[in-house]
């Protein structure tokens, strides 16, 4: 396979994520032309003007008569834990031990599987996988034993290939240009089972993506991306692993008209805010 194919093509294309069959593929997103310019909207007509005064003078009679219905006790039966569905937390602790900065000893149930899929999904798309050292930490930490050689190998070509490095606008060793900020986060927005056994499990997980150079002068600004993974899991030595994953793109939502942060707010923000462990 051709480095043009593994990582989607020209500039602006996805570096793979190589699977046990090799078709796994994680596109990276492609930048927009002038991401922190204004957006442009279109002028409101008195009759939506209208509309929405409407609306919020429904809104404020609709929370006037809530607040004024009168206090009742709660029913004992709605004190039960919260259902195990894909929306709903299960009431489990998270897990509390860590191997290479990433969360370990997930319940051997759908739940377990869910948060070591959505915490799996975070660590093979952060910054590490640029570091050489880190990166092999974590592919020995999510990897079942019986293929991490095979995907280290896998990645370690993917991640130092010069021609992909410059692309997104690091440097031969994978790090960005001084005075500029390399932002590559995954936020898990919800998890679903596809299959579970007791020693296996597909597990899919949705979420969102940052990625970019942040700071004044970025040629590659921090852009937003839709995917989906879908997970094969292994109960080993007391824990989940992953065998093999695919990644499709999506479902997107539809963009909000809001005003984009600058190359300052963004890289502020990434490094103020702190991911999370996740867990069902």
């Amino acid at each position: 396979m051709s480095n043009d194919d593994q990582y989607g093509g020209g500039a602006g294309g996805g570096y793979g994520e190589v699977g046990g069959t090799g078709q796994t593929r994680t596109r990276l997103p492609d930048a927009p032309a002038d991401p922190y310019g204004p957006t442009r909207r279109t002028p409101r007509t008195s009759r939506s003007l209208i509309t929405v005064v409407g609306v919020v003078v429904l809104l404020i009679a609709a929370i006037a008569f809530a607040n004024s219905a009168p206090d009742t006790k709660s029913d004992p039966a709605s004190d039960k834990p919260p259902t195990d569905s894909s929306t709903a937390a299960t009431g489990t602790d998270p897990v509390t031990a860590k191997s290479a900065g990433i969360p370990k000893g997930f319940a051997h149930d759908e739940q377990g599987a869910q948060s070591a899929a959505a915490n799996f999904a975070v660590a093979l798309g952060s910054d590490g996988m640029f570091n050489t050292s880190r990166r092999g930490a974590i592919v020995q930490a999510v990897y079942a034993p019986d293929v991490a050689a095979a995907r280290q190998s896998d990645l370690d070509r993917i991640y130092t290939d010069a021609q992909f490095l410059s692309r997104i606008g690091l440097d031969p060793a994978g790090k960005a240009p001084k005075g500029l900020t390399f932002i590559s986060r995954t936020n898990p927005v919800g998890t679903k089972v596809e299959k579970y056994s007791a020693d296996t499990a597909t597990v899919s997980v949705w979420y969102s993506a940052l990625f970019g150079l942040a700071g004044e002068g970025s040629k590659s600004p921090v852009t937003e991306s839709w995917y989906t993974n879908t997970f094969e899991l292994r109960w080993i030595g007391n824990d989940w692993h992953i065998t093999d994953f695919t990644q499709k793109d999506g479902p997107a939502p539809v963009g909000q008209d809001q005003r984009a942060a600058t190359a300052e707010e963004m890289a502020a923000a990434v490094s103020q805010f702190g991911g999370l462990t996740y867990a069902r």
